[in-house]
C-alpha cells in the first residue's frame, strides 16, 4: 500500500505543475494519485479535474483555430492547404480521443472502485438515476454535452436545445436548491445562459436569440451573480 508521503508528493507536484501552467504534467501527477486506489479528497478531485480540463481545453482551442483556417482555405480553393490542415486537425482529434479515453479508464478502473461516498459515486450513476435538475453534476454534464455539439459536431441548434432545456429545468426547481450545491449549480447555470446568448447568433432568426432571452427569468440573474462572487 502506498505511503501517505508518496501521495502527498504527487499532490504537491500537481500543484506545482498547475502554478507553472504545465497541465500535462499536472495530469500525470494526479493520475499517479488515482492509481493508488484510494478515495480522492475534494482537493485531489479538483486538481484532477482542473488538469484534464486545461489539457483538453488547449487542444479544443487548437481544433477551433484549425477548423477556422480550413474553412478560409476552402473558400479560396486552396485544396493542397486544406488537405494539410485536415491531416493536422485529425492529429489533434486523435489526441483528444486519447485523453478522453484515458480519464474514462482512470474513472472506471480506479476512482469508481475506490469511491466510498454518495457524492463520489453520483457521476457514475447519472445515466440511471434521476438527479435533481439543479444538481451540479447533471448541469455540468449538460454544459459539456452542449459544448461538444456546438464545437465538435458543428450543431448549434442541438447545442442550444440541450443548454436551454437544462437551464429551464433548473430554473423551475431553483427554490429546491440546497445550500451545499448552490454556488456550483448557479455558476454552471450562468455558463449555460452565457453560451445560449452566444450560440443563438448562429441560428436562423426565427429560432433566435430573442426567444431565448425572453425565457430567462430575472430571478436567475441575481442568483447567478452571487455564484460568481
Amino acid at each position: 500500500m502506498a505511503s501517505q508521503k508518496e501521495r502527498d508528493t504527487h499532490v504537491y507536484m500537481a500543484k506545482l505543475a498547475e502554478q507553472a501552467e504545465r497541465y500535462d504534467e499536472m495530469v500525470e501527477s494526479m493520475k499517479k494519485v488515482a492509481k493508488l486506489d484510494v478515495e480522492l479528497t475534494v482537493e485531489e478531485r479538483n486538481l484532477l479535474s482542473v488538469g484534464y480540463k486545461n489539457v483538453i481545453g488547449a487542444r479544443r482551442a487548437s481544433w477551433r483555430i484549425m477548423s477556422s483556417i480550413e474553412q478560409k482555405e476552402e473558400s479560396k480553393g486552396n485544396e493542397q492547404n486544406v488537405k494539410l490542415i485536415k491531416g493536422y486537425r485529425q492529429k489533434v482529434e486523435e489526441e483528444l480521443s486519447k485523453i478522453c479515453s484515458d480519464i474514462l479508464e482512470i474513472i472506471d478502473k480506479h476512482l469508481i472502485p475506490s469511491a466510498g461516498t454518495g457524492e463520489a459515486t453520483a457521476a457514475t450513476a447519472t445515466a440511471n438515476t434521476d438527479l435533481s435538475s439543479t444538481h451540479p453534476i447533471r448541469l455540468g454534464l449538460a454544459l459539456n454535452f452542449s459544448v461538444f455539439y456546438y464545437e465538435i459536431m458543428n450543431s448549434p441548434e442541438r447545442a442550444c436545445h440541450l443548454a436551454k432545456q437544462a437551464f429551464d429545468e433548473a430554473i423551475a426547481e431553483l427554490d429546491t436548491l440546497s445550500e451545499e450545491s448552490y454556488k456550483d449549480s448557479t455558476l454552471i447555470m450562468q455558463l449555460l445562459r452565457d453560451n445560449l446568448t452566444l450560440w443563438t447568433s448562429d441560428l436562423p432568426e426565427e429560432g433566435g436569440e430573442e426567444n431565448v432571452k425572453a425565457d430567462e427569468p430575472k430571478s436567475a440573474d441575481a442568483k447567478s451573480t452571487d455564484a460568481k462572487s
